[in-house]
């Protein structure tokens, strides 16, 4: 009975997935009217010339599926009619046998015609359609967003190349669709990232992730949720420091305004640029509670909301199954509208926000105003209190040069702790003196007063005596040998001579066998058949 049931669910789950709108979308051929050309126009032309014939023969070839056929005729059509008006078009059927044939080799060969097609006709309305379809090769073999992004980052950079260089070709619509629905994989990529880091508490990396996307796609579909959680990573960071931190109470009031104010900033953007947005109602929650104004937006930011929102088509349960089941990413919620962006900003990095953090704890501990940022952005570093400063030595052998590292705060120190240190120049054997605000030192200059010795902070370990160690003890002499063999049954010993120390050497001496005493298969006779056993 449970097969049964399965068996009947596997076929309706097949049935729903089949006769999807997206499944037939997915099976559907390309439009030949996608690329606008001068194809159809050459094929409809009635003549009985060789050219003629060869080029209708290669795309009938194509149309079979015979690519290798297809291609010798367009090399025979280039090699001996190069001066014929269907040479260029030939040229770019060349690689679009390459494409249609498919694979990653064949794909690569496909790319290089059409870059060489362009760098031989780049003033023809085929040289847009050559840029297309390179952007098309990347776009073919992008996969899922947790997958190598290379694909679509070259995809990126073609369609971007087709806008730039060809302004005016027909494909142009065309090519803004496929640059968003790139720019959708790769947000989203950048956006789980910082989801991840997030879930880790680590708020930097979390927003420097974040802050990318928001900056980079802004026609992305969960923007709204972007800038959501650059709010919710600041708005961690300020209650880390109003429960972790021990710093004097100004100072925490305003490192925590500066979170704050930053938390703040990406929601009233969720407000103000994305207005419609489905997550909009949470973005106005968190000011409410933070007792921050609501912005309201314009009456251009609604209907530039309105128009992305009534864009995006909704997900069904069939391209859901597709996409989980498929290779390629799911650009189903990819905007149909608006600009994509040409040019990418550099990338928000961890480490100018933990540098930008740092300046402002320093900035609060020494009571100046913390500059103010927009959210995400790098602040500029400026010359504070914990920058060194060098105090500029007297001239001629042994100078003393002093660097000062000025107030530093810590977890357990007050304002005011300052540390110096001083570098003796030349040979004059002198060390390098510390001062921790006391102004004691370690060494004193050249001619200048001797003062008491601080006490170490750590005991040194060993003998406070200074007596000498006991010697240390010799071993046993070794007993003298005696090279001698007890006598025995086992041999005896025969003297050949004296060694070095003057004692008489023996020699042991074989001892005749005797069959009373033992009983050997060596020495026994053998009798009868066993005469013939070897062993």
């Amino acid at each position: 009975m449970n097969r049964l049931v399965i068996r009947i669910s596997a076929v309706t789950l097949g049935a729903a997935i089949a006769f999807s709108p997206c499944a037939f979308a997915r099976k559907h051929k390309k439009n030949p009217k996608d690329y606008n050309t001068s194809e159809t126009a050459l094929q409809k032309v009635n003549s009985e010339q060789p050219d003629k014939i060869l080029y209708d023969k290669a795309m009938l070839a194509m149309k079979k599926g015979k690519y290798d056929v297809a291609r010798l005729d367009l090399q025979t059509l280039l090699n001996t009619y190069s001066d014929s008006e269907y040479a260029m078009r030939a040229k770019l059927a060349v690689g679009d046998t390459w494409f249609k044939e498919g694979g990653s080799a064949a794909l690569a060969q496909a790319e290089s015609e059409y870059k060489d097609f362009i760098t031989f006709f780049p003033n023809s309305p085929e040289a847009a359609e050559a840029q297309m379809k390179v952007g098309d090769i990347y776009f073919q073999q992008m996969e899922k967003p947790d997958r190598d992004p290379q694909n679509a980052v070259n995809a990126e950079r073609e369609y971007r190349t087709m806008l730039e260089q060809f302004p005016d070709s027909p494909l142009i619509p065309r090519a803004k669709q496929k640059l968003r629905e790139v720019q959708e994989v790769l947000a989203q990529r950048q956006y789980e990232i910082g989801e991840y880091y997030f879930s880790r508490d680590n708020w930097a990396a979390s927003i420097a992730r974040l802050q990318t996307v928001a900056d980079d796609y802004p026609l992305f579909s969960k923007a709204d949720d972007t800038l959501i959680s650059i709010g919710d990573a600041y708005a961690q960071e300020a209650a880390y420091v109003s429960s972790r931190f021990r710093i004097p109470p100004k100072a925490k009031a305003e490192l925590e305004k500066y979170y704050n104010d930053r938390a703040a900033a990406a929601w009233d953007r969720v407000c103000t640029r994305y207005p419609l947005a489905p997550h909009v109602e949470d973005a106005k929650d968190r000011l409410i509670a933070m007792g921050r104004p609501v912005p309201d937006p314009t009456a251009a930011e609604l209907a530039e909301s309105q128009a992305e929102e009534d864009s995006r088509v909704n997900v069904k349960l069939g391209s859901r199954a597709l996409s989980l089941l498929g290779r390629g990413p799911d650009t189903i919620r990819a905007a149909r509208v608006g600009d994509p962006s040409l040019v990418s900003p550099p990338p928000v990095i961890p480490k100018d926000l933990n540098e930008e953090a740092k300046t402002a704890l320093v900035d609060a501990m020494a009571g100046k105003p913390i500059p103010e940022v927009g959210p995400g952005a790098p602040a500029p570093v400026q010359a504070s209190a914990a920058a060194p400063q060098a105090t500029p030595a007297a001239e001629g052998e042994g100078a003393v040069q002093t660097l000062t590292l000025g107030d530093v705060p810590t977890a357990n120190s007050a304002p005011g702790n300052s540390v110096s240190v001083q570098v003796q120049n030349g040979d004059t054997g002198a060390g390098v003196t510390e001062d921790s605000g006391a102004g004691a030192t370690a060494n004193t200059p050249p001619g200048a007063a001797a003062q008491p010795a601080a006490q170490p902070l750590v005991a040194p370990v060993g003998p406070t005596n200074n007596q000498p160690l006991p010697p240390v003890d010799k071993p046993a002499a070794a007993p003298e040998q005696i090279n001698q063999v007890p006598s025995g049954p086992a041999g005896a010993q025969v003297q050949t001579g004296a060694n070095a120390s003057g004692k008489p050497t023996t020699k042991n001496k074989k001892v005749p066998y005797d069959k009373k005493d033992e009983s050997s298969s060596k020495h026994k006779k053998k009798k009868g058949v066993d005469k013939l056993n070897p062993f």
